[in-house]
């Protein structure tokens, strides 16, 4: 039977004339430059589809995202497009086990477990998630005699910070502190001190931390017979978002495809936001010199907004110091131009919001399709007064990783223990459960277990403070069984440890039932795994959400306003977008206006926020903020300049207002604008007649 080719099968069908270009593009290089709204996760997935069609084997297929979530929605897409192929290979479901798709951590994880040994890496390491990091680097600070300096040395989340940043932007400590942490330069040498101590340390635990294995990663690719074993792994190289990478990605992949053979990329340079990460916009805009002979395909048909929004957007992103040239359109026509709303302070653009916010939702558009966007997570503290005020339910986006929050952490310390027990972070946070063993003892008793190769029976003859001595014999036993159990499935190991933890759960934490059933989540999730270590690594690397550190009453209402910080809101659209606080010192941030690029990084994070729009968008503008006090209430204010990404060419693309003439009709969805007011000094000389 002759084998039909993409058109025919219709696994194509819906691809724009610059989508297909790229789909089916040859080996070469292949940069995608996808604007916002112009469909690249539907690209990308067509395109791994296109080369397992064309006979490219899944298995040798690397799809590189940067969220596990991410990853999977593309592999069932492929899945569902591949069903369409009338082929024995291509049955549903068979396709997306095969194809390595995964972050760049949960990648290199799975790499260096399988070629580790090459570059003298044993197999059995434990991943240390940024908490557990912070907390040894706090060890090591203290051992270290930092934490007595005369001057204020940073604190261990600072220290953390330095180190990944230096890390993942592969630039010297110095330049690290002069760029991002001038405040620490006076610590450069105590710093380095650290930091080596700290190297050394997770080196004798066997233990590595997320910046650890994008290192090991680029180490093994270096290596003669490591290297050529993961390239020789893979045909093709897929990456998501690549406007996020590091420098230090980019060298993975420059080690993983040196010729580029292979490789596509997709990206926006103009929604580059995350350099507080060590991203940098310059891999992208530097992928032909670093990949020569790469091919680019910009995608710029926009599917989310109206032409008035992005005719508005263009001309702001158009500012941008250097970037890939483009300009997205739609064939959405109709809508108004979006809104400069000016307001005569915070209270009332909290006012206005609220009112308009309502005045959509009684013309149809429920709460949850309308999201409020702001620079910093403290910006919307006087708008969530408004709302609570008014009784307008609504989420925050953000909050505590499910894996940050105490109790989770507590019993994820016993299951890493049992794998690694010279994980000594974990060993110190299971011990210091018990009354009257500190960190001292703690230490001491980790050390012994160390010494004794990982044997817990040795810990029935250690010596324990009295306080401890009734209940040290149950948590021994434990140990011994929860290691005797490292063959038994992963659900009944956290059965177990969660028996064993919950009274101490319940003496630790007000309001222990919402923790509690956050502990038997945890055990219904290790079921979805096949053993302890892939357990540990994988919801370490990826963990799921939660809102909050202490779980309150769920949320009862079926519909909810969303409130977002812009980083947040990345990759989210709504169809009633507001954006607070539009004034210079809030965007741009006033702490990140030292330099041309931070100021290009804020007209890119101003640009993401814009362009989460699809019908509706409103830009707010407080023309004073009233000084914050710690005493009494105070009238002092200071006056407020619009940001200065608003510049005469862009703000002709919008429709300015005052807010006390805001007046949006939900039937007709027309600005209606100032309202017609009477002849006020008329009335005036009246009073004199």
């Amino acid at each position: 039977m002759r084998k039909r080719n993409s058109q025919e099968h219709g696994v194509h069908d819906g691809l724009n004339e610059a989508q297909l270009q790229a789909v089916l593009h040859d080996d070469t290089p292949l940069l995608i430059v996808a604007g916002a709204g112009t469909g690249k996760t539907k690209t990308l997935v067509h395109r791994v589809a296109h080369l397992i069609e064309r006979g490219v084997p899944p298995a040798r297929i690397l799809l590189l995202t940067f969220t596990r979530r991410a990853a999977e929605q593309m592999l069932r897409r492929v899945d569902q497009l591949l069903r369409q192929i009338d082929s024995p290979n291509n049955r549903p479901g068979a396709i997306a086990p095969q194809l390595w798709g995964g972050t760049f951590h949960a990648t290199a994880a799975r790499l260096l477990r399988a070629h580790g040994r090459a570059i003298g890496l044993e197999p059995g390491f434990t991943i240390h998630d940024r908490a557990d990091s912070e907390d040894l680097l706090d060890l090591v600070r203290t051992e270290l005699k930092l934490d007595k300096s005369e001057k204020r040395f940073p604190k261990k989340r600072t220290c953390l910070a330095i180190y990944s940043h230096v890390v993942n932007s592969q630039k010297p400590l110095n330049q690290a502190l002069t760029d991002a942490y001038p405040w620490c330069l006076d610590f450069a040498e105590p710093l380095k001190r650290l930091f080596q101590e700290f190297v050394d340390r997770k080196e004798q635990m066997a233990v590595l931390d997320y910046d650890d294995l994008l290192l090991f990663w680029r180490g093994a690719l270096a290596d003669v017979s490591a290297g050529r074993a993961i390239r020789e792994r893979f045909d093709c190289v897929l990456v998501d978002e690549y406007q996020d990478t590091n420098r230090l990605q980019a060298e993975i992949l420059q080690l993983l495809r040196p010729d580029g053979r292979g490789l596509s990329a997709v990206g926006d340079d103009a929604q580059s936001i995350y350099s507080f990460r060590a991203a940098t916009v310059r891999n992208i805009l530097d992928f032909a010199r670093d990949f020569p002979g790469a091919s680019l395909v910009k995608l710029e048909q926009n599917y989310r907004s109206t032409n008035h929004i992005l005719v508005a957007t263009n001309a702001l992103i158009a500012e941008a110091n250097e970037r890939h040239a483009k300009s997205l359109w739609s064939t959405r026509d109709g809508g108004s131009k979006p809104l400069l709303v000016t307001c005569d302070d915070e209270g009332e653009q909290a006012d206005v919001l609220v009112r308009q916010i309502l005045e959509h939702r009684e013309g149809g558009i429920e709460l949850r399709r309308q999201a409020v966007l702001f620079r910093a997570s403290h910006h919307s503290i006087l708008l969530e007064g408004e709302l609570l005020r008014r009784n307008i339910p609504f989420v925050k986006f953000g909050g505590l990783k499910f894996l940050e929050a105490a109790h989770i952490k507590d019993l994820m310390a016993f299951l890493r223990l049992a794998e690694n027990p010279r994980d000594v972070v974990a060993g110190l946070r299971v011990l210091t459960l018990l009354p009257g063993i500190g960190p001292q003892t703690s230490r001491k008793l980790v050390q012994l277990l160390v010494a004794a190769k990982g044997d817990f029976s040795v810990w029935k003859k250690a010596k324990v403070p009295a306080a401890a001595k009734e209940d040290w014999p149950k948590l021994v036993e434990l140990m011994e069984q929860l290691v005797s159990m490292s063959s038994i499935e992963v659900a009944s190991q956290v059965r177990v440890a969660r028996l064993y933890y919950g009274p101490w759960c319940d003496a630790r934490y007000d309001n222990p039932g919402p923790r509690l059933r956050d502990l038997e989540q945890l055990e219904q999730l290790a079921g979805r795994f096949s053993n302890r270590s892939a357990m540990l690594a994988e919801i370490t690397l990826d963990p799921p959400s939660s809102t909050q550190d202490l779980p309150d009453s769920p949320l009862l209402d079926d519909d909810y306003l969303i409130l977002s910080t812009i980083h947040s809101a990345k990759g989210l659209e709504w169809d009633v977008v507001y954006v607070m606080h539009a004034s210079d010192g809030c965007i741009p941030s006033d702490l990140a206006t030292k330099s041309p690029e931070e100021i290009d990084e804020e007209r890119r994070l101003f640009y993401v926020a814009l362009t989460r729009a699809k019908d509706w968008l409103y830009v707010m503008h407080p023309l004073r903020y009233f000084f914050a006090s710690r005493g009494p209430a105070t009238d002092k204010y200071g006056y407020a300049q619009l940001t200065r990404f608003m510049t005469p060419s862009v703000e002709a693309f919008f429709q300015r207002c005052a807010a006390e003439q805001l007046v949006v009709t939900a039937d007709n969805g027309e600005y209606a604008g100032p309202e017609v007011r009477p002849d006020i000094r008329r009335q005036t000389r009246a009073i004199w007649d």
